[in-house]
């Protein structure tokens, strides 16, 4: 099947270089915010781990002193135009990863299609901004950027093929043109960096809390003898549950497609827990279960220091 629709990739490929060449040149109009903005994205498509990855930015970058904000497309949303996100709004308004940022990195959040736009909205909200995330932006040249972050987890670029037939929204050669690549988990690069700074990322956890009532916690020995059934909707459902393995749990897994919107239906186990991810919890807690549901949460450590990188990146240099 890939080698069929190798034809169409040569086309992506080829659109993909004229969009960002006309960019580069200026014939289609991007526009610079008042504030330094940071990217964080793939060049393949699929969840590799953005979303840990900003929260963790967003609250080292405050621990530093910056004032971040976050702008995101809010895949998976319905909202129309730009939309401001809070911890209580509806995952299905604003999308599943948007709200899981605002709740994590108390950080202002803005959701549109045009970053740019939602940049505007979030820095007229929130003037004390002084740097903006902006969550999956790589490509998306309307917005000037002065750091790029491109991540890799351990399924790499896969077959190396452009969209359709491959994964890959851009050519690895792009890949020349960011400031830092970030690996999820994985200590050797599954892809090549070109020589770009490389840093990794890991999502270490040891507790669970109920979905319910945050402040009943547990442990994975807390779970010995019970039927445990894992469910996962994000880009690589496999990572959670080899998670899940690693913490010497046994459990039924079932995947969902990334953003799943879920019924109770989905659901309907015999067994004793089910255990989801943060990312999952957003939208589980709305529905009726039959079940106890325990979230995993993680919290993204990256060696060596990523924030520190960046704000030297911010300080060192003008807006590119």
């Amino acid at each position: 099947m890939a080698c069929l629709l190798l034809p169409f990739s040569l086309l992506f490929i080829m659109f993909a270089g004229i969009r960002r060449a006309l960019y580069r040149s200026g014939l289609l109009r991007h526009e610079r915010l008042p504030v330094p903005v940071v990217v964080v994205g793939n060049i393949t498509v699929g969840g590799t781990g953005k979303t840990p990855l900003v929260i963790y930015l967003a609250r080292a970058l405050r621990m530093l002193g910056r004032h971040p904000g976050i702008v995101s497309r809010g895949y998976g949303g319905d909202a129309v135009g730009v939309a401001e996100v809070t911890p209580g709004s509806d995952p299905d308004a604003v999308g599943d990863e948007p709200l899981l940022l605002v709740r994590r990195s108390a950080c202002p959040v803005f959701v549109g299609s045009d970053r740019a736009a939602a940049g505007r909205s979030l820095l007229a909200r929130n003037p004390e901004c002084d740097v903006i995330i902006a969550d999956d932006g790589l490509q998306h040249y309307r917005l000037v950027r002065d750091v790029e972050i491109a991540m890799f987890d351990e399924r790499g670029v896969m077959n190396g093929w452009s969209l359709p037939a491959g994964p890959l929204r851009e050519p690895v050669s792009r890949l020349a043109l960011v400031d830092a690549v970030v690996l999820n988990g994985i200590a050797v690069p599954p892809a090549p960096t070109l020589d770009r700074p490389v840093f990794v990322m890991r999502l270490p956890s040891d507790s669970f809390h109920r979905l319910d009532d945050s402040l009943m916690t547990c442990c994975a020995a807390d779970f010995a003898g019970k039927k445990l059934l894992a469910v996962a909707g994000i880009g690589s459902p496999q990572r959670f549950f080899d998670q899940l393995t690693r913490m010497g749990l046994i459990f039924a897994g079932h995947a969902f497609a990334d953003h799943h919107a879920y019924r109770a239906e989905d659901l309907a186990f015999a067994g004793d827990a089910i255990l989801t991810t943060e990312k999952d919890a957003v939208k589980l807690a709305r529905l009726s279960l039959p079940l106890p549901v325990w979230v995993l949460p993680v919290t993204a450590e990256v060696s060596p220091d990523l924030a520190e990188f960046v704000l030297e990146k911010l300080n060192g240099r003008p807006t590119a």
